[in-house]
């Protein structure tokens, strides 16, 4: 009787499977946090694997068998020792979802045009200062995260994907965000908090699915008008920045039901905010504000929550 890999066998169990070299091989390749240094040579077998996940290990180096495994949609190489990756990377053509995130990477192959089929990035936790030119041409990507990092600009050409959902890019050095983010009309959510923002482009009213715009942290003085184009816009956080006045078009924002707008150095509040028909929370703790204009009154009176 040959010895059946079920996909679910993960970790020590399939360390020990691998050694009775089962028939058929498995196509899930599991074995995080396994404290490997090296890459079992029993997986060499596993040629038309679908997912390998090496999460929290001890690797330093991918060995070159793995870029074979061409049938990989699923790739996680997070949480190791990693800081080069073969140009070998761009064989696995049928990747939608790769992890390199919190490892030790200053630099990545510039060979994404390979991976068409890309929809999930994460980048997360490296030495990165730079992306990829290749990166544009990932016209199905759904979600890239590059938090912690070392950026301080981004490419235009992020504009170019088109697909994009959610990007993450907080806790960097960013001193101004590309004007062609306004051109993803898809984009949901954009987390850019805890970098060095000063300002923000007025081109980013073109996000008009956005959902989420995260911003806390930054150095912001002012905002542009345009972002009362958000209309889709749900949650604005704008904490701990330098804003002394907020445009009037924010007014506008219909669908807003969270605002903070704490550690500022606001003394005024446009009047319209009190009228945003869905707003359920208002922040306006650590401010310059001597009181709140009496309209707000009715934003409490049918049950908003504003702390002061």
């Amino acid at each position: 009787m040959s010895h059946q890999h079920p996909p679910g066998l993960q970790g020590e169990e399939l360390l020990a499977a691998l050694e009775g070299s089962p028939e058929p091989p498995p196509t899930h390749l599991n074995l995080n946090s396994c404290r490997l240094s090296v890459l079992p040579d029993g997986l060499r077998r596993c040629q038309d694997a679908r997912v390998l996940s090496v999460y929290d290990n001890d690797l330093t180096t991918v060995p070159d068998w793995v870029w074979s495994f061409t049938r990989l949609t699923t790739l996680n190489l997070s949480a190791n020792h990693l800081s080069e990756l073969s140009e070998d990377l761009g064989r696995l053509t049928e990747l939608q979802m790769l992890d390199l995130g919190h490892n030790d990477f200053c630099r990545l192959p510039d060979v994404f045009a390979s991976l068409p089929d890309l929809k999930f990035l994460y980048l997360s936790n490296n030495r990165l200062t730079a992306l990829p030119e290749s990166l544009r041409h990932l016209r199905s990507l759904a979600y890239l995260n590059v938090t912690d990092n070392a950026f301080t600009a981004l490419p235009e050409w992020l504009g170019e994907l088109e697909s994009l959902l959610e990007f993450r890019a907080y806790n960097n050095a960013l001193r101004a965000l590309p004007g062609s983010l306004g051109e993803l009309e898809h984009l949901r959510e954009l987390h850019v908090m805890k970098n060095d923002l000063e300002r923000l482009p007025a081109e980013l009213g073109g996000c008009t699915r956005l959902n989420r715009l995260m911003l806390q942290g930054n150095r912001l003085s002012a905002l542009p008008e345009e972002l009362g184009k958000l209309r889709a816009l749900a949650e604005l956080d704008l904490r701990f920045n330098a804003l002394t006045a907020l445009p009037t078009s924010l007014s506008d924002l219909e669908e807003l039901r969270f605002l903070d707008l704490r550690a500022n150095r606001l003394t005024t509040l446009p009047e319209g905010l009190a009228f945003l028909p869905n707003l359920e929370k208002l922040d306006v703790r650590w401010n310059r504000l001597s009181s709140l204009p009496p309209a707000f009154r009715q934003l409490e009176a049918r049950g908003c929550l504003i702390y002061t």
